[in-house]
């Protein structure tokens, strides 16, 4: 088969919305970090169906963007959890990186401010969310305040717990708003994470994205699978599941994203608008102008 014939063809054997979706007998420790579930191919090709899927997503992105100029509603949230490297900046780059900007917004979560923590732990949240015809990506979320919150203490479990039913809510609430929520856990292992800081150490162009706390943070590893874990099992829904993504292998992980988001975008469906003027008069005019 001809590298031209081949590219016309998906490798996906099975979809990722299934293969990877969080169900009820779901086990964080049965995950390989390392595999490439459902696809049928090597890097090269996982690579080759990045490029050949992108101007598809492209095209309805902005199917997704027109449609909302005329009252369209509907938004999508790309939702990224992950341990440090797992490579949530590379989903950003290379997967939502080749749609229009202008249909995407991109906020990063990081440690909440005084006014932040002056409100309930939704609000800041609440204040990024898509608006219709938009593309969002949360690079880490709502979801730290049961994750880290649980792994270092800076809640007590009563107040930690009731917390997985108020995300639940409010998912449902945004969903039910026009916004199709994507949640993604990119799951790197604990030796690739090793091997990928190790690299940021080493080339002296990469020193400045080494962070010394992400070895402290190693060291409660186990601790944020189980907080992972519970997470899942508290609030992967019909609604808004969960998808655990293998992300030892970058391309792997890149690609199944990309497929994650298309699918969601498919299932829209966005049209082009119609136009609210004659366009064979307007060609006229224009001809004459």
């Amino acid at each position: 088969m001809t590298e031209s014939s081949k590219s016309a063809e998906t490798f996906w054997a099975a979809e990722p919305s299934t293969l990877l979706r969080v169900g009820a007998l779901f086990r964080l420790s049965d995950v390989d970090p390392a595999a490439t579930p459902g696809f049928d191919g090597d890097e090269a090709d996982g690579k080759r169906e990045l490029r050949r899927t992108n101007s598809e997503l492209a095209d309805l992105q902005e199917r997704l963007w027109a449609e909302s100029r005329f009252g369209g509603e509907r938004s999508v949230l790309l939702l990224l959890q992950a341990m440090d490297t797992a490579g949530k900046g590379g989903i950003l780059r290379h997967v939502v990186g080749g749609v229009d900007p202008q249909g995407i917004s991109i906020h990063a979560f990081k440690a909440p401010t005084e006014e932040e923590k002056a409100h309930d732990f939704l609000w800041r949240v609440r204040r990024e969310l898509p608006a219709a015809g938009m593309i969002g990506v949360f690079d880490r979320s709502h979801y730290e305040d049961v994750l880290i919150h649980r792994v270092r203490g800076f809640s007590p479990p009563d107040v930690i717990e009731p917390r997985y039913g108020m995300i639940n809510d409010f998912e449902s609430q945004v969903e039910q708003a026009g916004t199709s929520i994507i949640k993604v856990m990119l799951h790197i292992s604990h030796d690739e994470q090793k091997r990928r800081l190790s690299q940021r150490l080493e080339r002296p162009e990469k020193n400045w994205k080494y962070n010394p706390g992400d070895v402290d943070e190693r060291m409660f590893w186990p601790d944020y699978m189980d907080a992972y874990q519970a997470a899942f099992e508290r609030t992967s829904t019909d609604v808004a599941p969960w998808h655990v993504v293998p992300a030892d292998h970058k391309w792997y992980a890149r690609v199944a994203v990309q497929r994650l988001l298309l699918q969601t975008l498919r299932e829209i469906d966005p049209h082009w608008p119609a136009a609210n003027y004659d366009v064979e008069f307007e060609k006229k005019r224009l001809a004459a102008s």
